[in-house]
């Protein structure tokens, strides 16, 4: 059997590793489980033996920026607790609901949320959605998918992201560049999370008069402990830019930190503003549900360890899968589109694909090639990568999402295709504006 599996492509096995993923959720309700079972058949497709597994998982497990990621994760869920607990949830959505009505509501609060880029975001803005339809009229998977499409449109060009950044810095395209090129990728992620997922829901007329909530708070004071996060996470950034340019020695913070940092700030602002009771407090910290969140979020990092980690001859598996596509025959621009989706698809996260993609893809664009080139090829790899992790099994706010709304991943992952198919035309469209002929 084990000779067997070795002659398998490593791009064979990626996608068997997610399929039984998917299955193995679908028939025990355990995503958790799914993803433990997936990453030890990857392990053994790979031919990895038990103690290099036990060290890539632990290495994983055990390190700071995985520590920093679970700390987020759960100051995420708190902060978002609190905001429940303090009643700016209810506020926020009868405001936003108010003026706009329920549909437009669905889309525009988790893409406020979405300019906010924390791990697992699309949690933070779950119950926000699911306030917009306190009666129950839409289904649960149709708030699921329109909550986690929303909460990434901005991902594109939105500089604040991880992966927008590294992006930039393998490519040397500028931001005011890099934002341009991902403009029209939002219009059209808009537009078509629109038309596929929200064209059927109830509207839900707005109250002509705009009327305020109950407290008299507007939209911006229901915002603040969102806008305090985006400041607070600004603030530390340049603070510790300031500090390390007049003391190099400084250590560099990690990429959480500025987050974790944002978050407790508001956090402190909001029982500052509406205080919670101790025994509130004693409930947000010991809920089950955030134990198992936890649990699932350090399963999803496991696996993406396996992904990243150097096989026995030192390539990594989307090396591998390059050279599989290399062979195939598959052109080079086909290569550009395919290495980062499958990288999106099997990291489940922006930073994953874009670090362990993009140097090939760089490589891919030939020697000294022109600045228009550059731009045709990063905007394609990027959209194709980012509707990679968007239709991915392992992408968190999928997990969280899916978690929250008690729906089935691949039930979602469905319904997305239309939508992350208008958005890979419309980067074929820019690519092929910055660079005629080049789809050949």
């Amino acid at each position: 059997m084990n000779d067997a599996l070795s002659t398998w492509p490593m791009t064979v096995k990626v996608l068997a590793s997610l399929g039984l993923i998917l299955a193995v959720h679908r028939r025990i309700g355990s995503l958790a489980a799914g993803v433990l079972l997936g990453t030890a058949a990857l392990a053994a497709f790979s031919g990895r033996g038990g103690a290099d597994s036990l060290r890539i998982a632990g290495d994983r497990l055990l390190s700071a920026d995985n520590a920093f990621l679970m700390v987020a994760i759960l100051l995420v869920i708190w902060l978002s607790s609190q905001m429940a607990g303090a009643g700016i949830m209810r506020d926020l959505v009868d405001v936003v609901r108010r003026r706009l009505g329920r549909r437009h509501a669905m889309a525009l609060l988790p893409a406020l949320i979405g300019f906010l880029p924390m791990p697992g975001g699309a949690l933070f803005s779950a119950p926000l959605v699911d306030d917009c339809d306190r009666a129950g009229a839409t289904a649960p998977i149709v708030k699921a998918r329109a909550n986690y499409w929303f909460r990434h449109v901005w991902e594109f060009w939105w500089p604040m992201y991880p992966g927008v950044l590294l992006a930039m810095h393998l490519t040397g395209v500028e931001v005011w560049q890099f934002m341009l090129l991902g403009l029209p990728l939002t219009a059209t992620a808009v537009a078509a999370g629109y038309v596929f997922l929200l064209r059927g829901v109830d509207r839900g007329d707005p109250d002509p008069a705009g009327a305020p909530t109950p407290r008299g708070d507007g939209l911006a004071r229901l915002l603040s402990p969102v806008l305090i996060v985006v400041a607070g996470y600004a603030v530390f950034r340049l603070a510790a830019g300031a500090a390390r340019a007049s003391w190099p020695a400084l250590p560099e913070p990690g990429r959480y930190t500025p987050m974790i940092f944002g978050i407790l700030v508001a956090m402190a602002a909001l029982q500052r503003w509406r205080p919670l009771p101790r025994g509130e407090w004693r409930r947000i910290a010991g809920s089950p549900k955030t134990l198992g969140m936890a649990v699932i979020v350090a399963a999803v990092r496991i696996y993406g360890a396996f992904i990243e980690a150097p096989l026995p001859g030192a390539a990594t598996p989307v090396g591998l899968m390059q050279a599989e596509m290399a062979h195939w025959g598959i052109p080079v621009t086909a290569t550009i589109m395919l290495l980062p989706f499958i990288a999106g698809l099997t990291t489940g996260v922006a930073i994953g694909f874009v670090g362990a993609s993009f140097p090939v893809v760089v490589s891919l664009m030939g020697a000294d090639p022109s600045l228009r080139t550059v731009m045709a090829h990063t905007v394609l790899a990027y959209a194709c990568g980012h509707m990679g992790q968007m239709l991915s099994p392992v992408h968190v706010c999928l997990v969280v999402t899916s978690e929250h709304f008690d729906t089935h991943p691949a039930r979602s992952l469905r319904g997305l295709l239309g939508p992350a198919a208008a958005v890979i035309l419309a980067a074929l469209a820019v690519h092929a504006a910055l660079l005629p002929g080049a789809a050949g």
